[in-house]
């Protein structure tokens, strides 16, 4: 059996509070998806139903058999996620890769929530279906390596801040305006989504930012391709 997609990410906190934001539902609440009015039930579904738990050893076989590890390490922690195999059911397995992404965006979102903003209370603005949006928003012109500085306009807003990660299909930006937030934009290439997490910013802040987007997001989408 050939092996299944690994993802690591290696966190700057103990071994202990890393481990703790996956079995915290609050927690997990911070980093875990994107504001919907299901995300309360998909938390329990995936990490409170049907689970295989180890404290000891900081195991968790979540619903649908991927596997969390959570090791100390040098400064920190390591989070490793082993995806399940394929299940045989072509209508499920047709979503594998896409949820393997997600579970990238997420464990960097976790990893975010550790280090930078612990204690905060995020609210997100989540996109998708614009297979022209990464284009449009310009960030093929952001080489720098992760955790070089960069300055850039998004969605007709002037940002800056860190580049947090990228991998083939994925970017992830820090944005100082957000509070300090993250923009995770995922599938470039083909059929991207951006989840954008913000903090401290008030209603009228925030509701700014999620009209900007959609406005923004909509008009590419209008777009000829």
């Amino acid at each position: 059996m050939s092996e299944t997609p690994r993802i690591v990410v290696t966190v700057a906190a103990t071994a202990d509070a890393t481990w703790r934001a996956l079995r915290d539902k609050d927690v997990i609440g911070q980093w875990h998806g994107w504001d919907t009015a299901d995300l309360d039930a998909e938390i329990d579904a995936i990490y409170f139903t049907g689970v295989t738990e180890d404290a000891e050893t900081r195991t968790l076989v979540a619903h649908g058999g991927d596997r969390f590890q959570v090791h100390e390490t040098e400064g920190g922690a390591r989070v490793t996620l082993t995806r399940a195999p394929l299940s045989g059911d072509p209508n499920w397995d047709a979503y594998y890769d896409q949820i393997t992404e997600g579970w990238t965006t997420f464990l960097h979102q976790l990893r975010f929530t550790l280090e930078r903003r612990p204690t905060a209370r995020r609210r997100t603005v989540f996109r998708n279906d614009n297979a022209s949006a990464v284009e449009r928003l310009g960030l093929d012109s952001l080489t720098g390596p992760p955790g070089s500085r960069y300055r850039a306009t998004l969605a007709g807003e002037r940002v800056e801040g860190e580049v947090w990660f990228r991998t083939e299909r994925q970017l992830g930006l820090t944005v100082d305006s957000w509070g300090e937030g993250l923009l995770v934009v995922e599938g470039i290439g083909a059929d991207p989504t951006a989840v954008l997490s913000t903090y401290d910013l008030d209603g009228a802040a925030f509701d700014a930012l999620d009209t900007r987007w959609a406005a923004w997001w909509s008009e590419s989408e209008a777009e000829p391709r």
